[in-house]
């Protein structure tokens, strides 16, 4: 069986689930099989959008993020319901035990996609005959579909596994990269948006080949370290491991609230930025980090987006401290113009357990009232371990609810949010 396994080298697979949301509707209720279906956000309010739905409605041009009244009107007969999150948790649970039962080396990305390494399971079979097993196990076992991309990389991979659905299997490798990568629109490639596209068509570059033979400094001096990043994808060149414990590292945690109606109130504003500033809080407490850096996003009603930051003298962790220093940037920043929508998000993260205390000077006398008993933790922490003794009951998040940011398909498995994105 070796010798379908590079001698040096990776295999690598991406497991991407169908239709997600739609799909564990389906797999709940068999009824709603064959019919177009759509899970949307609450239809009252405006962010009543497709969350995802089914293939048989998107045969009729819907799409993810369509508001709702739109995809009614290609579709009169679209049976939507509401996003039931416990249902989809315990989707994604299911999904990532079986994969954790061919090897250890898992990694989310998100609450329905996943990276294994399965360079060393080749007693288990072919990389092609372990991603049948896999998608039969999830088809049977759970009823749900997914597509699954083989490839010796984490880019190809998931490049593979968009290019069959549903339920493919793909091979992609290196070597052919140049015939059937480099054909397509560069905005086709993963990890390219429609700004980052932009960007790179007025420096004449169309296609994902045209990056590949980029001029490298070119693309630093246009995207930064991004630039020659892409290149490498371009060229099916992608180092990163699959990482299992990449679920527990957080570049940003934040919040953000689309309101029912635009609301010019300061005080209704301050009341929304305060309860976003206990959902930062509580996440920060449950991921034991704590924030030195803070921003606000303002959408007006006419779709002018603005985010402004700032560095904080001390790290962040209290939904007072939080709020207070949301409130501060707020009116400075906001226009008095009807708001859509209001976020606040924490950056520039440290382990709590390695956070420095910048105490202030009103602050110093109650941490020194505590000094006898940090050193007594200290001394037990250094003999039997840090997680000896912490301040509370450390409950560690299980894998498939690590996610970050505010963004759809992040964190609501936490916090039951009624927004969520799926990808396919």
């Amino acid at each position: 069986m070796n010798e379908y396994y590079p001698k040096a080298g990776r295999v690598i697979l991406h497991v991407d689930m169908n239709s997600f949301y739609a799909s564990v509707e389906m797999a709940y209720n068999p009824e709603l099989k064959g019919k177009p279906i759509a899970v949307a956000g609450n239809p009252d309010e405006r962010k009543g959008i497709i969350i995802t739905c089914s293939y048989e409605a998107r045969k009729y041009g819907i799409k993810t993020t369509m508001p709702l009244w739109e995809a009614k009107k290609l579709c009169p007969h679209l049976m939507v319901m509401g996003p039931n999150f416990d249902r989809y948790r315990d989707a994604s649970k299911g999904m990532f035990d079986i994969l954790r039962s061919f090897t250890h080396l898992v990694e989310p990305v998100s609450i329905d996609e996943g990276y294994m390494d399965i360079t060393d399971c080749f007693e288990l079979g072919t990389p092609i005959f372990i991603a049948e097993t896999i998608q039969n196990r999830i088809l049977q076992q759970l009823d749900l579909p997914c597509s699954i991309g083989i490839a010796p990389n984490k880019f190809l991979a998931k490049t593979a596994s968009d290019m069959k659905k549903p339920l493919g299997i793909t091979i992609l490798r290196k070597r052919e990269v140049s015939s059937i990568l480099w054909p397509k629109d560069v905005l086709s490639m993963h990890g390219v948006g429609s700004k980052t596209a932009e960007k790179l068509n007025n420096i004449h570059i169309y296609t994902i080949g045209d990056l590949a033979n980029a001029n490298e400094f070119s693309l630093k001096t246009l995207l930064g370290i991004n630039g020659p990043r892409l290149k490498e994808r371009a060229n099916g060149i992608d180092e990163r491991p699959v990482d299992p414990d990449s679920i527990y590292v957080y570049k940003t945690i934040g919040n953000s609230r689309t309101l029912p109606r635009d609301v010019t109130n300061q005080r209704q504003l301050l009341e929304v930025l305060e309860g976003l500033s206990d959902k930062v809080a509580t996440r920060l407490k449950n991921k034991r980090v704590m924030a030195n850096q803070l921003s606000i996003t303002i959408r007006y009603n006419n779709w002018k987006t603005i985010t402004r930051s700032k560095k904080q003298t001390r790290v962040l962790y209290k939904k007072e401290e939080i709020y207070q220093s949301a409130k501060e940037l707020f009116l400075a920043h906001w226009t008095g113009n009807p708001v859509r929508l209001l976020g606040i998000t924490t950056s520039d993260l440290v382990d709590k357990t390695e956070a420095i205390a910048q105490l202030d000077l009103f602050s110093y006398e109650n941490e020194a009232k505590k000094e006898p008993l940090y050193q007594a933790v200290e001394a037990l922490q250094k003999k039997f371990g840090k997680a000896m003794i912490q301040k509370g009951i450390a409950v560690q998040p299980a894998a498939y609810e690590q996610k970050e940011d505010t963004s759809f398909n992040k964190d609501f498995l936490r916090e039951n949010q009624d927004n969520g994105k799926d990808t396919e």
